[in-house]
């Protein structure tokens, strides 16, 4: 009989040890009226985490296309160990600059209204901060499972995180004339937004559970989720289910990829339903009962259930979303909450040709964009050279991306009485392969969240400091609704004088992006 080596008996060990180790992870049981909740520790072992908790019915059969129903209670115990399936969508894996740990990796289904909860509180007695984020992907994307949604972090420093899926495209924001003449007034479309406020109701009478505060809600998103969060603050819906609000790359900062303005976050109820018909001609179906009756295989072949980002988006259907987002904030009806908005430097490095203009094509798209305003323009962005118009193609969306998000917080001072916070995030995440991407929509994400260590990059002490920083800031507006706390560069509010960033990058300082004479170009231009 051949020796074995001391190596292989460890291995053998180290196997028969895993189950002992898989069963100590498992949490003991948390007591919620659904019934009886296990979760698993965290690689940090004070951290519990609870995936794939039901916070609403499946939207199938016949609730495909209505508002959230509650969920049903449960026998036995519910094992929260592993992440769901996220909602249809088609799952692309990767795409440069949004590696996978950027993008919703698995499953998907219709029967996908689930949220994931990471807690460090000892007992249901604490009563920590809650942050619930929601995530991008243009309402067509993205789950509560992205890799870089790791809530561990941020409950090691005290908060209690929900990450969220919600109905995306066609599934979330058709709408239709048979659904607005059966609405009776209520929810016609926006079923993706009902489902965040299903999730904040979830949150507001089971988060105590786990150790949360339902009295301290942020809600925060990015990109889309962003975008979310800035209509939950003028909801009738969600009145009262949260308490701060955190926009990253949403209205206003997303400037550079045409979406200038508030006026563009929900669209027309008309110009929705037109949309919808069209999209129930293109399957065939003659009534909402057979759209109903379809498969998602069916309705996601369906040309016209795709299209790109806000093909399928929220609707300003005078219920959920009772009037134009300006409108509702002259008329000081909104939500009024702290809030903490920014965006980034290389919003749009994802297209094609950022920053390689060439002086001849930088004076063409001038012309194309501002037209009799191009040779102002053009004053304010001098290029000589190809590389001068690469340079001021990028700064140039910059600051259009600055001018509107501060108009946005004007319009917000008209009737607010609690305070805002800008950022402008400019680290660019280090990639070697691919130094183009700079600080693109996204980037921020992993900082804040401080899970660097899951994207593969080499990583300097200058990340894991703004890290750290961000961390602290984000904490601290989640707790009191203000970013400031020991140790942190001070960061000022929002007073509409001096037009001050936080700029997060090296070093993190107040600063100001634009000048007079940019600002007044641009706020000219955002007006008309």
């Amino acid at each position: 009989m051949a020796k074995v080596s001391r190596k292989v008996w460890l291995g053998v060990a180290w196997l028969s040890l895993l189950p002992l180790i898989a069963t100590a992870q498992i949490t003991e049981p948390l007591h919620l009226e659904s019934g009886l909740l296990t979760g698993i520790s965290g690689s940090d072992p004070t951290v519990r985490v609870y995936k794939s908790i039901p916070y609403a019915a499946p939207p199938v059969g016949a609730l495909r296309w209505r508002a959230p129903e509650p969920p049903s209670s449960w026998e036995g115990v519910r094992e929260a160990d592993a992440f769901g399936p996220g909602c249809i969508q088609n799952v692309a894996g990767s795409r440069p600059p949004w590696t996978e740990e950027f993008m919703h990796q698995g499953s998907v289904s219709e029967d996908c209204l689930y949220l994931n909860v990471w807690t460090a509180a000892a007992d249901a007695s604490e009563r920590r901060p809650v942050l619930m984020y929601i995530h991008g992907g243009g309402f067509s994307e993205g789950s509560g499972s992205v890799a870089v949604y790791d809530g561990e972090k941020l409950a090691t420093k005290g908060l209690v995180v929900v990450t969220v899926n919600y109905r995306l495209g066609v599934l979330g924001f058709l709408a239709h004339p048979e659904l607005t003449a059966g609405s009776g007034g209520n929810a016609s479309s926006n079923f993706g937004l009902f489902d965040l406020v299903a999730a904040l109701q979830w949150i507001k009478e089971h988060i105590a559970a786990f150790g949360g505060d339902p009295n301290n809600v942020t809600i925060a998103g990015q990109s889309a989720g962003a975008m979310a969060v800035y209509l939950l603050t003028v909801a009738p819906p969600a009145e009262n289910l949260f308490h701060r609000a955190i926009v990253q790359s949403g209205p206003g900062g997303l400037a550079s990829f045409g979406l200038s303005s508030t006026h563009t976050l929900a669209r027309p109820l008309s110009e929705a339903e037109d949309a919808g018909a069209e999209f129930a001609t293109a399957t065939g179906a003659s009534s909402l009962q057979e759209l109903r009756e379809m498969t998602v295989d069916e309705l996601t072949a369906t040309p016209a259930s795709g299209g790109g980002p806000l093909r399928f988006g929220p609707v300003m259907d005078g219920y959920f979303v009772p009037d134009s987002v300006p409108a509702i904030y002259t008329r000081g009806t909104q939500h009024d909450v702290p809030m903490l908005m920014g965006f980034n430097a290389d919003e749009p490095s994802a297209f094609p040709g950022y920053g390689k203009a060439t002086v001849e094509s930088f004076r063409e798209a001038a012309g194309e964009r501002y037209g009799e305003s191009a040779e102002a323009f053009l004053a304010l962005y001098p290029t000589n050279t190809d590389e001068e118009a690469g340079h001021a193609q990028k700064t140039s969306q910059r600051d259009l991306a600055a001018v509107a998000l501060e108009l946005l917080a004007a319009e917000r001072a008209q009737t607010a009485k609690t305070d805002l916070y800008l950022y402008y995030f400019e680290r660019g995440i280090p990639w070697p392969e691919r130094p183009e991407f700079g600080a693109f929509h996204t980037a921020e994400v992993p900082y804040f969240f401080h899970n660097l260590d899951m994207l593969n990059r080499p990583w300097e002490s200058l990340d894991r400091r703004l890290a750290d920083t961000m961390l602290s800031y984000w904490v601290q507006f989640a707790t009191h609704g203000n970013p400031n706390g020991a140790g942190l560069p001070e960061w000022p509010a929002w007073n509409g004088q001096d037009m001050h960033f936080m700029r997060l990058g090296d070093p993190v300082e107040p600063g100001m992006l634009t000048d007079q004479s940019t600002r007044d170009f641009f706020e000219a231009y955002l007006a008309e």
